[in-house]
């Protein structure tokens, strides 16, 4: 990676500094000879007549409805800032989910201000870094300029992309610091824009445009739909690309899975939409298994989670337990078996007018069943449940909201939510399982270290629901043809 030369850098790695370099003002080491020579001799590069993304015809609607939730408000949402892995790198930039949904939008330091106007209304502007200024030298002086890290669009290419009003975000924090009047904004993103608005917000009127933007993308419109068929579409060939090799995964470890399905997620997509779990044997145990790192034996069990995120940062969020030699076990079978009736039951429970909750509790009912069938719990399996009892080996609840999070409408009150009540266009996940620790004693020998989860994309439409995932094959039976298929 190219060192960018800055004021920081050390007095003895510094070229000789002559009266001519100083006196150009920029950075040490630049001659007026070469300053001059950086400032001219470009093409112009405007582009024009740009047509509006996919998202702008929805957006405006969804700033329509901020507007009149916080009427008279000045209402302040920002994308965030990039933050630094170590030392002089950084993470790469996904801006808040908060900013993109509102926008379209996906670049750094920007921030969306909505100002009243009038009675009830506001008037929406984006600040955004404009494109790097070729006389001052920081489009190849900086390490943010334009030779470093692209291209920007410049503000007036933003206003027709967008369809906002675009301004210099540079002048934001000193303009917000004079404003007068009501402010509410999306905390947790942008320091220097929550700095300049330190004596203006409080943390309870900040929760509330926080909550009320959590709870706006419960029900998605036609086009995040449309997002996240294709974040699953792809998602499904990636799990295809990993059975393909997965004889090279036993050959490494868990990372060629996870290294195969990040491919696909990046050819397709802008990236996955969250650390994907390539969790073979005992690791299927462990919930939240993303070291990946692991062994990946022919006998043992695949579970595999993965979503690619689309470009318009809608996620997929998919799980398959897989036999790593193509034909799953007596035992295995009978496991994953047992989670898969578990999902039946909790998919059909998914409807417009159910409760949040009735689908978990469907899918419970039936793990309860069967872990009161194989000796394991004393039944019945009312008691089990009312006790919670069956939780030692299913653990997490059943399933959540998805969309641009893969726990989308995070912040939503409970009563929105998991008391909530279902509608049309609610997008979530079905996701039971059954984990056996390596290390129970409570449980036979041969369950022990099987670990089994199937989770489903699942919308809700206006007669019951639509499995977004069910390219992908669920039953013991039909995943093995599958997979046989695939190895050819």
């Amino acid at each position: 990676m190219a060192d960018e030369l800055t004021p920081e850098t050390p007095e003895e790695e510094q070229p000789k500094k002559t009266h001519k370099q100083r006196k150009n003002g920029l950075y040490p080491g630049v001659s007026d000879e070469l300053a001059e020579n950086m400032r001219s001799g470009w093409a112009d590069t405007e582009l024009h007549g740009l047509e509006p993304i996919a998202q702008a015809a929805h957006t405006l609607a969804r700033r329509d409805a901020l507007s009149r939730r916080f009427p008279g408000e000045r209402l302040v949402i920002p994308a965030g800032r990039l933050k630094t892995r170590s030392n002089d790198t950084e993470y790469p930039f996904r801006a808040s989910t908060e900013y993109a949904y509102l926008t379209g939008d996906q670049t750094e330091n920007g921030v969306l201000v909505l100002e009243p106007s009038g009675a009830t209304g506001h008037t929406a502007t984006v600040y955004l870094l404009p494109r790097s200024d070729r006389e001052n030298g920081e489009f190849w002086l900086s390490g943010q300029g334009e030779l470093w890290v692209g291209r920007r669009h410049s503000l007036t290419e933003a206003e027709q992309l967008l369809g906002i009003p675009a301004q210099d975000v540079r002048k934001l924090a000193e303009a917000l610091t004079e404003a007068e009047g009501p402010v509410r904004a999306v905390r947790g993103h942008d320091p220097v824009i929550e700095s300049a608005l330190t004596d203006k917000v409080t943390k309870e009127r900040d929760e509330e445009l926080r909550v009320y933007l959590s709870e706006a993308r419960a029900v998605k419109d036609a086009f995040e739909i449309g997002e996240l068929q294709k974040a699953v579409d792809s998602t499904v060939r990636g799990f295809e690309d990993v059975v393909k090799v997965l004889d090279k995964a036993e050959a490494t470890s868990e990372r060629y899975i996870e290294g195969t399905f990040f491919l696909r997620a990046r050819v397709e997509g802008n990236d996955v939409g969250y650390g994907s779990i390539c969790a073979a044997g005992p690791h299927a145990c462990t919930l939240h298994w993303v070291r990946n790192d692991g062994d990946v034996r022919s006998g043992d069990l695949l579970l595999l989670d993965a979503g690619v995120e689309t470009h318009s940062l809608y996620t997929a969020d998919v799980t398959r337990t897989l036999p790593i030699n193509g034909t799953y076990t007596d035992i295995q079978r009978k496991i994953y078996d047992a989670v898969y009736a578990s999902q039946e039951a909790g998919i059909a429970a998914v409807k417009p007018g159910a409760k949040f909750r009735d689908f978990h509790d469907a899918s419970q009912h039936v793990l309860a069943e069967k872990l009161v069938e194989w000796g394991l719990l004393e039944g019945p399996v009312e008691r089990v449940l009312e006790l919670g009892l069956q939780r030692r080996w299913t653990l997490h609840g059943t399933g959540h909201m998805l969309g641009m999070d893969v726990h989308d409408c995070a912040a939503a009150r409970t009563e929105a939510y998991v008391d909530g009540t279902l509608e049309p266009g609610m997008c979530l996940t079905v996701e039971p399982g059954l984990y056996f620790q390596a290390d129970d004693l409570t449980v036979p020998e041969e369950y022990r270290g099987i670990g089994v989860r199937i989770e489903d994309d699942i919308l809700v439409t206006e007669d019951g629901n639509r499995n977004l995932s069910a390219g992908l094959p669920r039953a013991s039976a039909e995943v093995e043809a599958w997979m046989a298929r695939l190895k050819g």
